[in-house]
């Protein structure tokens, strides 16, 4: 139960929540390949496990971007159960704060081809000056007809800050080694992507989470602790000529 509040937070929000998150890129990039795309990108990969997973068609390329220690740790995991990716896999160790975008080139990123990308999770890690600079990288690396998709809050909220850090807390009071997840959070106010997007050349599209979890049937209740996925909106767009 975390302090002041109502009810104690349920573990199953935060699944399901997990769950039409990765719902929604899966079937984002379902249907980029369906439209023909055949390269794709996955940004702060983490241990995202599309490239091996997901059924993806003959001639399909794969770049994941992360910490080379996160890069390294899966790759040997996954030979380790010998898992072997249904695609074209470049696995290239950087941290997105240097010049990825060469990283990606050198390794065999082609910027004419249209591509598929997606950054999960990963904006609200991300000073507002830098999302706009990945949102423009993306861009000058895309060719017409290429598609993003991410998720993302409208605004910084002090309540959902500070539940963070009750759950946080909760979490190593059960034996898990956890920093305070909210220092990793940036507060300031930062463009909202499908504006930022369509100034740039973009057509978005955006839906909530929470009419995600009613297409899919399943109960939603809004928790500040886990904000990020309950009060997310989520946009995918197309890059047009």
């Amino acid at each position: 139960m975390a302090d002041g509040a109502d009810e104690p937070l349920d573990p199953h929000v935060i699944a399901d929540g997990m769950a039409i998150r990765t719902r929604y890129f899966d079937d984002f990039f379902l249907s980029a390949v369906q439209a023909g795309i055949r390269q794709a990108v996955i940004l702060a990969s983490g241990l995202d496990a599309r490239a091996y997973r997901l059924p993806w068609p003959a001639g399909m390329t794969v770049f994941e971007l992360d910490q080379p220690a996160v890069i390294e740790f899966k790759g040997r995991a996954l030979a380790d159960l010998g898992a072997a990716p249904a695609a074209q896999l470049h696995a290239i160790g950087i941290d997105l704060r240097h010049d990825w975008p060469a990283a990606l080139r050198a390794r065999g990123f082609d910027p004419q081809a249209p591509t598929a990308w997606i950054a999960e999770g990963l904006l609200g890690y991300l000073p507002p000056e830098a999302q706009d600079q990945l949102f423009d990288n993306i861009t000058a690396l895309s060719a017409p007809g290429s598609r993003v998709a991410t998720d993302w809050m409208a605004g910084h909220s002090a309540l959902a800050e500070e539940r963070v850090r009750t759950l946080t807390d909760h979490q190593r009071e059960q034996g898990l080694e956890l920093g305070d997840l909210s220092d990793l959070i940036f507060e300031g106010d930062r463009n909202a992507v499908a504006d930022y997007l369509a100034a740039t050349g973009w057509q978005p599209e955006t839906t909530t989470a929470e009419r995600t979890f009613a297409v899919h049937g399943r109960p939603f209740r809004r928790d500040e602790a886990v904000a990020g996925l309950l009060d997310a909106n989520y946009t995918a767009a197309e890059l047009v000529a």
